[in-house]
């Protein structure tokens, strides 16, 4: 199959590749098992064309996802939690009554992703699965602890989402494994936020992103879990910070304890979005509003 893009005044072909359109699980696991590294999977392309068009990726095998109905849902599963599929849209999500009910902070941080264009095509599984650290979904689904399901040939296995990243652009996913879903399991928390700080407001990628969650009982915090974003090689948890709210009445010198425990655990580089020192300022600020939201319902 034959595809074309416009830059400039030319017209660039993206190299010959077979293309696949199977209609279930099994049988892409089949095709990944069989063709190997020589295939990729296209669910909303945003990530795959991109780099394709640039030539960064040159794979002979797409294998779409499109006709896989299952994958395309949001459910609110009785006992289980809400079952996300891995090709669900930003947008499913920003426009998902279930979410808006039940995590509307979930839906609040898809509409953070990009564009308008973006989000309309880019997808669950994507963002979750090019494991880069910068992605806005991990953070907010990892605080609410939410796990992801890998299914192969072999059969299927669920872990916590935030023992999915290894690094930059890497996870525990097998070469014939696909993500077929993101469970939100059932749980009493107060609230929870996600915020984020970029150079721009449209497509702006994540230079802090912060998350909180947090379950209030008679004035005290009870639980509470806070994810931070792009100051590590992966999302990762913010223990000490976590550690230092709970069995305590929320205070703002609470909250700031808080955030200079955040801000020293991070991980952050310098580089031209920002320096290492200036993101840690960030993450100290934004998990003090991350946890006034999970806790208040606002940032005031």
């Amino acid at each position: 199959m034959l595809f074309q893009h416009y830059r400039g005044d030319l017209f660039i072909y993206l190299p010959d590749f077979d293309y696949y359109c199977p209609h279930s699980i099994k049988k892409v696991c089949e095709m990944l098992s069989r063709f190997g590294t020589r295939a990729k999977l296209l669910a909303g392309g945003t990530d795959l064309l991109s780099k394709m068009k640039q030539e960064l990726l040159v794979p002979e095998i797409i294998i779409s996802l499109k006709n896989i109905r299952e994958l395309g849902t949001i459910q609110d599963v009785e006992g289980k939690g809400v079952v996300i599929g891995a090709r669900v849209t930003h947008n499913d999500l920003v426009g998902s009554s279930i979410l808006q009910r039940r995590y509307p902070s979930v839906s609040e941080a898809a509409h953070t992703l990009a564009n308008n264009q973006v989000r309309n095509r880019g997808t669950v599984g994507g963002n979750i699965v090019n494991a880069v650290p910068s992605a806005d979904l991990p953070p907010i689904l990892i605080v609410l602890s939410a796990t992801v399901t890998l299914v192969g040939l072999s059969g299927s296995r669920s872990l916590p989402l935030e023992q999915f990243f290894t690094g930059p652009g890497q996870s525990v996913i097998g070469p014939n494994e696909i993500l077929t879903e993101v469970v939100i399991p059932n749980q009493s928390t107060t609230g929870s936020a996600y915020f984020k700080f970029g150079l721009r407001h449209s497509g702006a990628l994540a230079v802090v992103g912060v998350a909180a969650a947090v379950t209030m009982q008679d004035g005290l915090i009870q639980h509470a879990r806070i994810a931070l974003g792009a100051v590590a090689p992966k999302p990762i948890r913010a223990s000490e910070a976590e550690r230092s709210l709970i069995g305590n009445r929320v205070s703002e010198d609470l909250l700031e304890q808080a955030g200079q425990h955040a801000a020293s655990e991070c991980q952050p580089i310098s580089d031209i979005r920002g320096s290492e020192q200036y993101r840690r300022d960030m993450v100290r600020i934004f998990t003090k509003r991350a946890l006034r939201k999970a806790i208040y319902g606002n940032i005031s």
